[in-house]
């Protein structure tokens, strides 16, 4: 069972306290809420996130209760997903299709919060799909007179109070998959809690990722008879995406190469700080096996704009590294892969089928303030992963580490000697590469506990 909870209380004769600061904290958040939708109207254009975000929410009650008019039908029942962005949404949509195969009779509504998910959310397959708008009570009841949903369902932390609140008081069961809270999260605070603990007390499940996670759920106000260990959706999505990537593809077949191939994926540059000074001497080595030759990097920065890309180019010049791009490389039939030191991938989509060229990983993240990006997409293709010390906020980092799949770099010269090992001695690289994939075979199975855990739900 889960160990003893360690849930926030009050101090003895505080509670009136409590209470008084708890109404406060939600006024301050309805006003915000407020001033946000006011400032959606006026906000000029600008291709900032926040603009983007803020924009994309004029309208946006009509157009879901557009899309409810023509496509909910109340005969049938509607489980209604929310991912904020595309992490959260990458743990849902595993979910999302298991729940269609099961019950194609079933609706699926999903909403998300940020811009950078919009691209993914039409991959989910939802009837009714949008950005979710303000958390206020007017758009809560019109949200839920529209869509009529048999469940409300979050993707591994966020939950709106407001929409949460009025979702109970109509008796639809709200829920948590794939339910995460990292030790360091900003999420444990106290304006958090104060804010957050009604919603999360009136959770009807909640499915964490693991016993630890949901030790640190119930200080948040998740009731711990409410709570089940279902582990995390997104081993379950990364290991069936490496078994179905078709290696005959164009796209992996004009980068295919003989040569031993590092893909560093997702990376910021303050992580290229680090790769890009140690590559300048692994670059130059040369394997045991004379038939592999000298490495090559495949790079894929996590926002391949052109700002980003320039100064990469500019650093292959000075390291007297030939680099090719993807875009033009996709458009040539020359055969300039095989030549190309250097694979700069200059747009998004594609990295998940990438890391099945790599014989070794770095994931970038890690030495970037927004924290370590998915360090099982390589780990799922067999592939040994490195990447920077800020990994403490990724569970499933500890995991590849603890493994012996995985390992951290602090600097340049680290990461250049665990590349250098590697290459090496290619048993060893190969033998940590079946550690890493052993850990994502290990972890699947969540997002069959967490289907039953939402049709538990309807019964």
């Amino acid at each position: 069972g889960l160990s003893q909870s360690h849930r926030y209380r009050p101090r003895d004769g505080a509670e009136g306290q409590e209470v008084a600061l708890n109404t406060a904290v939600r006024a301050a958040y309805a006003v915000a809420t407020t001033l946000a939708s006011v400032v959606a109207q006026l906000i000029p254009p600008g291709d900032s996130k926040v603009s983007r975000s803020l924009r994309a929410r004029r309208g946006l009650l009509a157009r879901l209760e557009q899309q409810a008019r023509e496509k909910r039908d109340p005969s049938r029942p509607l489980i209604w997903f929310h991912a904020p962005s595309v992490g959260e949404g990458l743990q849902a949509r595993p979910v999302v299709q298991a729940l269609r195969a099961m019950h194609p009779e079933w609706q699926v509504a999903y909403t998300f919060f940020s811009p950078s998910a919009a691209q993914f959310a039409t991959s989910i397959g939802a009837d009714i799909s949008d950005y979710l708008p303000f958390d206020r009570a007017g758009n809560a009841e019109a949200l839920l007179d529209a869509l009529k949903p048999s469940a409300l369902v979050f993707a591994k932390l966020d939950v709106w109070p407001v929409l949460v609140e009025r979702a109970n008081a109509r008796g639809i069961p709200v829920a948590m998959i794939s339910g995460t809270l990292a030790a360091r999260s900003g999420r444990r605070g106290w304006w958090s809690r104060q804010l957050l603990h009604d919603a999360y007390a009136t959770l009807s499940a909640v499915g964490a990722i693991d016993v630890e996670h949901a030790d640190r759920l119930v200080e948040l106000g998740v009731r711990r008879s409410a709570l089940s260990a279902t582990g995390d959706t997104r081993f379950d999505q990364v290991s069936e995406r490496a078994a179905q990537v078709d290696r005959a593809k164009p796209l992996l077949r004009a980068l295919t190469s003989s040569r031993l191939t590092v893909v560093a994926g997702s990376t910021w540059p303050a992580d290229e700080a680090v790769l890009l000074n140690a590559w300048a001497s692994v670059g130059a080595v040369t394997a045991p096996d004379d038939t592999i030759g000298r490495p090559r990097l495949i790079i894929a920065p996590h926002e391949p704009t052109l700002a980003h890309c320039v100064p990469i180019e500019a650093w292959a010049r000075r390291a007297r590294l030939t680099l090719g791009r993807l875009s033009e490389i996709e458009r040539s039939t020359s055969g300039v892969v095989d030549d190309a030191d250097v694979i700069l991938v200059d747009r998004v989509g594609v990295l998940g089928e990438l890391y099945a060229l790599a014989d070794a990983a770095f994931v970038g993240g890690g030495f970037h303030a927004s924290g370590l990006h998915s360090v099982i997409e390589p780990a799922a293709f067999g592939v040994p992963v490195l990447f920077g010390p800020r990994h403490d906020m990724s569970r499933e980092a500890g995991l590849l580490i603890a493994a012996g799949g995985a390992h951290s770099v602090v600097d340049a010269g680290d990461l250049a000697g665990r590349l250098r090992g590697w290459i090496a001695d290619s048993a060893h690289r190969k033998a940590e590469g079946t550690r890493a994939r052993t850990v994502v075979q290990h972890e699947r199975g969540a997002t069959v506990r967490s289907v039953r855990l939402i049709e538990q739900l309807l019964v």
